[in-house]
């Protein structure tokens, strides 16, 4: 028998526009709401990332972080 879903952690987080329009459309096209899509994403981590597309984008963004705040 399944595991029942409890979303038992509400963090408040800070996303970008186009992150959070992303997270949506996901989200939307697995047929779930953002926090059960979130909650598939970190559970299922290591099967669904490229570690080293993941290492690659990482440092682009963070070195582009300060920029993107501006």
């Amino acid at each position: 028998m399944p595991k029942r879903l409890r979303l038992t952690r509400r963090p408040n987080i800070a996303m970008s526009e186009e992150g959070y329009r992303k997270l949506r459309g996901l989200a939307q096209e697995a047929g779930l709401d953002e926090g059960e899509f979130l909650s598939f994403l970190f559970e299922n981590w290591k099967s669904v990332m490229d570690e080293d597309n993941f290492t690659h984008r990482i440092r682009l963004f963070n070195s582009e972080l300060e920029d993107r705040k501006r």
